[in-house]
């Protein structure tokens, strides 16, 4: 009887055993699907700020955004008020607009999407990965998902990247130190929450409407130069 007890004890041990082999087995294989690379923030000294230009460098108003991608407040600013920006103002030349990073702590997923946009614009197509982040922001957010390069991967195909190339330069976070001076330059003008524009100069936050956008570019463009009387004959 001893002995039977004894068996059933080893018995049950190895199964406990072999279930959790099995969890850990589990575990490390969903662990190895994950597509999105761990940021390595805390390593990394922030670099230069540069931000990504649409329109005439010259234009005479300049604007800088100060944006997170997984920001909701800024995803409804590019989704509802940009696109009359950028025709009514970018493209008529009153306007050179400027993107900076400004990654919030709070957003899991909002470094790797700023590398993939850095990464995509080493390929010409900033604005194009841009536009689809905040177009499929609930896809790929972290309130979503715990690995955002399933999704926006998809998106470097569809905007005809070279995708092997931009995922090298995503996991080897290349452009990281850029992302975080973009980030300091933010904290520096006095940046505290997205979106934040410096239009002139003068800081404006929140998604505002066009109208309101359009009013202060309207108060920041150089006055006309004099016109010179005409002579008298």
């Amino acid at each position: 009887m001893v002995k039977r007890n004894a068996s059933r004890a080893r018995g049950f041990y190895i199964l406990i055993a072999l279930v959790v082999l099995a969890g850990l087995v589990f575990i490390g294989t969903m662990a190895s699907r994950n597509s999105t690379p761990t940021i390595r923030e805390a390593s990394v000294t922030p670099g230069p700020a540069q931000g990504y230009l649409l329109g005439d460098a010259n234009a005479p108003v300049q604007v800088v955004e100060f944006a997170d991608f997984e920001c909701p407040a800024c995803g409804q600013f590019s989704l509802v008020t940009e696109p009359d920006v950028r025709q009514r103002l970018i493209q008529t030349g009153k306007v050179a607009y400027r993107y900076f990073d400004f990654p919030l702590p709070m957003h899991r997923n909002t470094l790797v999407a700023s590398l993939a946009a850095a990464c995509a614009n080493d390929q010409g197509k900033f604005w194009q990965m841009h536009d689809a982040l905040f177009f499929n922001q609930p896809e790929w957010s972290s309130e979503a998902t715990s690995d955002p390069m399933k999704y926006i991967a998809n998106y470097a195909k569809q905007i005809g990247l070279d995708v092997d190339t931009w995922k090298k330069c995503v996991n080897d976070q290349k452009h990281l130190a850029t992302i975080l001076g973009n980030r300091d330059e933010g904290n520096r003008v006095g940046v505290s929450q997205t979106p934040t524009f410096l239009i002139g100069k003068k800081l404006v936050v929140g998604a505002v409407s066009y109208d309101e956008f359009r009013a202060h570019v309207d108060s920041a463009m150089p006055p006309a130069a004099p016109t010179a009387p005409a002579k008298k004959k």
